[in-house]
């Protein structure tokens, strides 16, 4: 299973985040149109991820209570799209969150500038776990500081939970 560090802030603007961006040289990798359907399953976290340019079923355990968010997780892509209509035969949809994405990398981390339909505007990180989870908090530490964030005011939980409570 691969691992990462996450950490997600609501912005009230991405102009700023953009400024950062720029002064790092982060890569623009590209805007991206997602679909999250996510399926009521116990335990864990379980969306079909539809994008502009294909589909993929993610499977995530995350420590919502520790500061630090490793969160596991597994992904698997398919050739074909349209594959909604199969997965609600199996599962039961608990919500669907729907989101412009601006993706960034800088040295592993993907950066996602999220702008998620009746919820508003987010930054997150994802720190892949490459050389253990000492290193992963090395490179998160120094683009959290680099942002000015204040890690109190992250949102522990993901863009599915902040749609259920509304």
């Amino acid at each position: 299973m691969a691992q990462n560090l996450e950490i997600k802030v609501k912005l009230e603007s991405h102009n700023a985040a953009l400024n950062v961006l720029k002064e790092l040289n982060a890569e623009f990798v590209k805007e991206i149109n997602q679909k999250d359907v996510y399926y009521k399953l116990p335990g864990s976290l379980l969306k079909l991820r539809i994008e502009d340019d294909g589909e993929s079923m993610i499977k995530y355990l995350r420590d919502e209570v520790n500061p630090d968010r490793f969160s596991d997780y597994e992904v698997v892509y398919f050739k074909s799209k349209g594959n909604e209509k199969f997965f609600n035969t199996l599962f039961e949809t608990e919500t669907i969150v729907e989101k412009k994405r601006l993706l960034y990398m800088y040295k592993n981390t993907r950066v996602h500038l999220d702008t998620v339909k009746d919820l508003g505007q987010f930054m997150e990180f994802e720190t892949l776990v490459l050389d253990g989870k000492e290193d992963a908090k090395k490179r998160f530490s120094f683009l959290v500081d680099k942002f000015s964030l204040n890690t109190d005011e992250q949102i522990k939980g993901s863009y599915r939970d902040l749609k259920l409570q509304k």
